[in-house]
């Protein structure tokens, strides 16, 4: 049985000890950051990091983030090659920020899928940052769930799925960001966002004074195509039950309203000011929050697609999209691959 330590109140001495043995001796530690839960490995073993991608049925050419605690720790996995990387880090780090850079030796060739770069993210939650000081073991760690489906946020949603992978479960608490961390890779030196998160299109922008997107944010990347970043390629954040996305407009209630009539039994996850305006009972309408907060939806985001499966007989959940922007840009970016491209 895995050892469970709650620490929402605080990190306790004896058990962080035990936590870092775990991690030297190749285990599997659950652990909270700001974004969303990890699985956590030592980024310098093979055979910890491989324990990873079995545990989640991960595809092995998917790379891990590796977390670190200092700009001195980041050094030592990756190096930094230019002036705009330099700004990007002292501008985002730490926080939801992931840097791909050039892969140090000592990272294993397991977390970087084989690739010569690696992401790099310095978490600012307190818990995460408190193992890697202590340890001194950079921390490869991607969303803790299996493979495919929604991300973990907090212990509850994720218990089943992986108390009897996990060596450690650490709970602390909700995590307050509750989506993936932004990934930007310098191009032509250009960041380049290959995975939109809280740090927004504009914030880079404002920080370094030029910005683009992947073209790949939105597109189904083929088996074939190698990617740097987590969350490009294959199917991911999705409940078991077919979903389909009902893109923002004028006419995004009536596309809800008439889907309900062709589907009986279906389910709806939608915002807060459109629940009275849905044909819905009460009890097939989960409510994700308000499209005026999408702080809040983004927290709610990956517990509101897991609920989705507790509705009983449904055949089709029909989820409502936010417009492109902002912090909207992220989250249709996870509801687009929720719903497998199945968007009207």
């Amino acid at each position: 049985m895995e050892r469970l330590y709650d620490w929402k109140s605080g990190i306790k001495k004896d058990e962080l000890e035990e936590t870092i043995k775990v991690l030297k001796n190749d285990g599997l530690v659950l652990v909270p950051t700001e974004t969303v839960y990890g699985i956590g490995a030592n980024a310098f073993s093979d055979i910890a990091c491989k324990k990873i991608y079995e545990a989640k049925h991960r595809a092995q050419d998917n790379p891990l983030i590796v977390h670190v605690s200092d700009y001195e720790m980041l050094k030592r996995v990756a190096n930094v090659s230019n002036e705009i990387e330099q700004k990007l880090i002292e501008a985002f780090m730490p926080g939801p920020f992931t840097l791909i850079l050039e892969k140090r030796k000592e990272i294993c060739d397991t977390a970087s899928a084989g690739l010569s770069t690696i992401g790099v993210r310095m978490p600012s939650n307190s818990i995460i940052h408190e193992i890697i000081k202590e340890s001194q073991i950079p921390i490869a760690a991607p969303s803790a769930n299996v493979s495919g489906r929604p991300s973990g946020t907090n212990v509850a949603d994720i218990m089943k799925e992986l108390e009897d992978k996990m060596d450690v479960m650490i709970d602390g608490g909700d995590c307050p960001i509750g989506i993936e961390s932004t990934v930007v890779k310098v191009i032509d030196g250009i960041p380049t966002i290959l995975r939109p998160g809280f740090v927004t299109e504009d914030d880079i922008q404002d920080a370094i004074g030029c910005v683009k997107l992947s073209n790949q944010l939105f597109k189904t990347v083929s088996k074939d195509e190698k990617v740097e970043s987590p969350g490009m390629k294959y199917r991911h954040y999705a409940p078991k039950t077919k979903c389909v996305l009902v893109l923002a407009g004028d006419d995004q209630i009536d596309k809800v309203n008439a889907l309900l009539l062709e589907n009986q039994g279906a389910c709806v996850l939608g915002f807060e000011e459109d629940r009275d305006k849905i044909n819905i009972t009460s009890d097939r309408y989960i409510e994700i929050g308000s499209k005026q907060n999408l702080i809040t939806v983004s927290q709610h985001l990956f517990s509101s697609l897991r609920k989705i499966d507790e509705i009983d007989n449904c055949p089709l959940a029909i989820v409502e999209g936010v417009e492109k922007k902002d912090l909207g840009l992220s989250i249709m970016n996870r509801l687009i691959r929720a719903c497998e491209h199945n968007t009207i």
